[in-house]
This record gives structure tokens, sequence and C-alpha cells, in this order.
């Protein structure tokens, strides 16, 4: 069993155990926070025997006796928490998007070179999903590819405390968050992963009072097409994203959940892709990544390309910032 500990007790942490659990690799050993008692109350608040699990409120404590560690904490805090994973020889799973800037992903991929041992994978979910493979699938075999539109949007529940005043992580600058780096990571990465890195970009955000960004539109430009990504945390939207070919086209019904994936033909028939997606959609990454663990060699060429996509994506998320003058702190501090 491959010991687990975890930095960060938000929903989407509760859901990563729950998905490692049922892939029966993993045994959660220990929980890293700040604060104990927030550690307890959500062990507490999970539906498992947490008897056996340590919490801590150091990561010295905690990199002592696991093999991996979960890191959902706010994205500022991503790079120094991995850093010293890796330095303790603890392989790494980080939430997108992992890293704040290239220059943090480039010292991590220097870190990894020192410790060959150590695996860092980011942790985009829906890109382990069968039915996102069916879409890989299917626009490789289109005769002729005429770009995407790719659309996630959703009201963030942070919004109203912003709307009233206050200032919260995923909606600052401060925490290397907004709707870029929070909601569009998730088109994004679907665009690199099924037409590789753009060669140009261009984002046009509507920023919020302290100018993070709370909702914008991103293009990406390839040789003979284009991409266009709409995303946002201040309103909702129902609108299914698409992939065009010459004539067909593949609809999806929500780019980040692959809830249903269905296929047009040129005459306007369609045919669904994929299968009713698992109810937790962190299995299939959780397993993907202890495969990979338990056996590096065999996996290698997986994790490479897992690796390098990651690498596609931070570079392409700054370039898109850097395109609307938006900074992070971090930046600065590089």
């Amino acid at each position: 069993m491959i010991k687990l500990g975890i930095i960060g007790t938000s929903w989407i942490t509760a859901m990563f155990i729950d998905a490692v659990i049922k892939t029966k690799a993993y045994d959660l050993t220990t929980v890293y926070s700040r604060s104990q008692a927030s550690s307890e109350k959500f062990l507490a608040s999970l539906d498992l025997d947490t008897d056996n699990v340590d919490v801590v409120t150091t990561l010295s404590d905690l990199y002592q006796n696991i093999d991996v560690v979960y890191i959902a904490s706010p994205n500022a805090l991503h790079f120094e928490q991995a850093k010293v994973a890796i330095q303790s020889g603890v392989h790494v799973i980080v939430e997108k998007p992992s890293f704040s800037n290239p220059t943090e992903f480039e010292k991590i991929e220097s870190l990894l070179a020192t410790h060959p041992d150590v695996r860092l994978f980011e942790a985009a979910r829906h890109v382990h999903q069968p039915n996102f493979k069916a879409i890989q699938e299917t626009v490789a075999k289109m005769d002729q590819l005429q770009g995407a539109t790719l659309v996630y949007q959703k009201y963030s529940s942070r919004y109203d405390a912003y709307l009233a005043g206050q200032e919260p992580n995923v909606l600052t600058r401060e925490f290397s968050a907004g709707a870029l780096y929070d909601l569009g990571v998730y088109p994004i990465y679907a665009a690199l992963a099924v037409y590789g890195a753009p060669n140009a970009v261009q984002y046009l955000p509507r920023l919020l009072r302290k100018g993070a960004d709370g909702s914008g539109v991103a293009n990406l430009f390839y040789d003979n097409f284009n991409v266009t990504v709409i995303f946002g945390k201040t309103s909702n939207s129902y609108l299914p994203s698409e992939f065009y070919g010459l004539k067909d086209t593949i609809s999806v019904s929500n780019i980040a959940e692959l809830e249903k994936v269905t296929y047009y033909d040129g005459e306007g028939n369609n045919n669904h892709l994929g299968d009713v997606p698992e109810e937790n959609p962190m299995i299939r990454e959780s397993q993907d990544f202890a495969n990979i663990i338990n056996d590096p060699t065999k996996n290698h060429a997986e994790y490479s390309q897992w690796f390098q996509l990651a690498k596609q994506v931070n570079q392409t998320l700054f370039d898109l910032r850097q395109s609307a003058g938006i900074e992070f702190p971090a930046d600065i501090k590089e």
C-alpha cells in the first residue's frame, strides 16, 4: 500500500481521499494543516475509519512517514510544499494549477532531476477519464480540424463573500488565483491534451477590484485553426463545449465533468462516445498515479507524457496572464 499524506482540508481533498480508498492502492496515514483542530474536524467528516491517521502541523512531520503527498492548498503555496516533499524523497500529487509560473515549474523540474526516484503529478482529473480519451481518439480521426469552443463557467461559492467586500483566497492574485487559474485551467488542459501547445495566445479578462480575473475569454492560435475558451467564476453557463471537424462535431456536456460526449457526423447523425462516468471522477487519475509509483519503469512513457503536458499548460497559463497584464506576487519573488 502507498502511504498517503494530505495537505488541505477542502471538499476536493475529501473527494480525493474517497477516490484513493476505492482504488485500494493507498493508505491514508497523515493529514497536515496549520490548525490541528481544523484537521481533526476534517477527519471526523470523512466516511471512513481515521483512528490510525496522524494529524501534524509541520511539513517536516508530514514527510517523515509517507510515500506520496496530495497537495490541495492555495495555489501560491504549492511550490514550497512540493519542493520540501521532493527534497524529502516523497512523491507529489498537486492540484492544478501546479505552480504559479514557469520559473517555479523549472525549479521543480531541476530538483526532480537530482531526486530521480521521485515523481510529480498534476491532478488534472478530466484528462484521465475514459470519455476524454474517446474525445482524443475521435479528434485524431477527423479529416480536417477546425478548432474548438470550450466553456467552463461556474458561479463561485466565494463570490458572494467578494460582493460583500471580502477578499477570498480563490479570487485574489496574492494566492495565484482567479478565473483562469481556478476554472480556465480545465478547458486549457483539454485543449492542449487534444491539440498540443498553441503557437500564440490572447486573454481578454474581466478584472475584479484588486486585479484578479473574475471571468474571461482566451484565444489559442494554432497553424490552421483557433480554440476559443470561455470561463468564469461570477456567473453560470450551461453551454456545451465543441470540437470541430469539417462537417462533423464533438459536443461535450461539460468539459470538466464529461458526463456526456456526442459525435455528430456530416449528416447530423449522432453517436454517444464513451461511458457513463464513475461517481467519483478522481478514481482514474488516482489509479494511474499509483501504477506509476508502483512500477515507474514500466509506466515511464505515460508519466513523461503527463509531465510534459503539465509543463505546457503551466507555460500557456502564464502566457495568457502576460497577454492580459495580470501579475502574481509569486512572479515578482522569482
